[in-house]
Parts: structure tokens; sequence; C-alpha cells
């Protein structure tokens, strides 16, 4: 029968022999177990902040990521500010032209200064003639009931 002092609600008997077999399943080089404890682990310090020594940990040290990764170029965070665009990566990786990346950052940074999440046609046609682009050439594919625009000529850029 269970010490009445430490638990005020009595323990049936059927529950004796199943805290006796928790006790006893402990395998040798394991420690007590911890779900048997009514400390709370959070609330004690940081773990991976202790030193070797504090924490008693006695393996090897594994704890050494800035030196391993340091001299191989894959180091996986690149610090504040320093992560990429989706669109700078693809020009980086050849999958864009100049062109393109151009286009890509100019309708970026209008949606940025304008505080636009989607531009509409009409500002993104502004937004391409800013970039320089002018209709030099008839329209080479057929597109019912729209009227050709101005096409500028060489003289009229100039002026």
């Amino acid at each position: 029968m269970p010490d009445s002092s430490q638990n005020s609600k009595p323990v049936s008997p059927a529950a004796v022999p199943a805290q006796e077999a928790a006790d006893s399943s402990n395998k040798p080089g394991r420690g007590p177990d911890r779900r048997q404890s009514v400390v709370d682990r959070r609330a004690g310090t940081e773990r991976r902040q202790q030193t070797r020594a504090q924490s008693g940990y006695t393996g090897p040290e594994r704890r050494s990521g800035e030196e391993r990764r340091a001299a191989t170029g894959l180091e996986r965070r690149r610090g504040p500010g320093r992560r990429r665009s989706d669109d700078r990566k693809a020009a980086e990786e050849g999958e864009m032209t100049a062109e393109q990346f151009e286009f890509c950052m100019a309708i970026q940074t209008y949606k940025k200064v304008n505080k636009k999440m989607y531009p509409t046609w009409t500002e993104v046609l502004e937004v391409v003639r800013q970039l320089g682009y002018r209709k030099v050439m008839p329209r080479q594919i057929k597109l019912e009931n729209v009227p050709e625009p101005r096409v500028f000529t060489a003289t009229e850029e100039a002026a």
C-alpha cells in the first residue's frame, strides 16, 4: 500500500503493478523516465545555450556548423537583407534574358512605389513605355475591331 503522505488519493491495487513495471522497464544505459517527473523541463535554462561542462555532455562536439559550411559556398542563410528574389535567382541562373529581368524589376518597382499588388493593364503599358518601348512597326497578328495605334518612325523618336 502506498504512503498516504505522498499522494492524497488512494491508489488502486491494479495500478501498483503497472507502476512497478514502468520503473523496471528502464533498460541499462538509459536514465530515469522523465515522464514520471513533475518538474517542467521548459522552465529551466535553455540547454542549447549551456557549455559542454554545464550540460554534462561527454560526446563529440556537433555544434560547429559555421566552420563546417564556411568553405563550401553552399550557405543556406545569407544574412539579413541578402535573400535573392525569385526574379533575380532566375536571371542569375540564365532562365531570363536581360530584357525580361528589366521588365520584371520595373513592374516590381511600380508595385512597390504605388503600393499596388496587381497593376492594371493600363499601368503595365505605362511601365513598358517608361522603359522606352514604342510601337515602330504594324502588328503581325489580326485583332478584330481593334484599330491600329500610331506607329512611330525613327525621325519622330529623335525629336
